[in-house]
């Protein structure tokens, strides 16, 4: 740990928002954090329109607006119920070079929410893609997934609904439902591929550079 970490840390000690809270948080919680290695639990459907549900429903929304995110489980924000959201807009597709957008065959999905979701392979083809993670943060790998899948759960209305999702809306469906098994994608990784997305400028700033957690 160098000199300027270490300046952080004390620094972020003396602040007045730190301090233990409780879930569902307004963060997202790292590697290492246990909740990410549990199975999540299933939502009792009558349970769907509480207060306690509800309120994860919004602080995922919350947080993916954050985070500036694609897709969030309840797991990252600290609660192992099986629950996640997506959302891909036009802004964050048109801030992406085009020939990745079209590479990835990016789309608009609208914020959707999927309760108990059971996820179906409809085209086994894999692809192979760059991927990170929020929960894994400053780096990214390799990762093999399923081009198209259909995904059936319950919205937040309680409503059952099922969405087909393909290319890049697969991968980030297959990446959120594989959190609410407490699986995270460094387990299916390229391993040879992981690598720290700000390697080049820890040799321009000679090593002084802070990964932030938080926007």
């Amino acid at each position: 740990m160098g000199i300027t970490r270490k300046f952080l840390n004390w620094y972020a000690r003396l602040s007045p928002a730190r301090g233990k809270s409780n879930p569902p948080y307004e963060h997202i919680v790292q590697i290492g954090d246990p909740r990410l290695r549990k199975v999540s639990e299933p939502v009792p459907l009558d349970k769907i329109k509480t207060n306690e549900i509800q309120t994860v429903i919004k602080k995922l929304d919350y947080v993916t607006v954050k985070y500036g995110s694609l897709g969030m489980s309840a797991p990252q924000i600290g609660v192992n119920v099986r629950i996640f959201v997506m959302r891909h807009t036009m802004k964050q597709i048109a801030a992406a070079p085009k020939h990745i957008a079209q590479l990835r065959g990016m789309e608009v999905i609208p914020f959707t929410v999927f309760i108990n979701p059971k996820l179906k392979v409809v085209d086994y083809q894999k692809l192979v893609h760059s991927e990170g993670c929020e929960s894994v943060q400053g780096y990214t790998a390799e990762v093999p997934r399923y081009k198209a899948v259909e995904v059936t759960g319950h919205n937040e209305l309680g409503e059952l609904t099922s969405k087909v999702f393909h290319n890049w809306g697969a991968r980030i469906a297959q990446h959120e439902m594989d959190h609410l098994d407490g699986k995270i994608y460094t387990d299916i990784m390229d391993k040879k591929t992981l690598v720290c997305t700000c390697w080049e400028e820890v040799n321009l700033s000679k090593g002084k550079l802070v990964i932030p957690f938080s926007p």
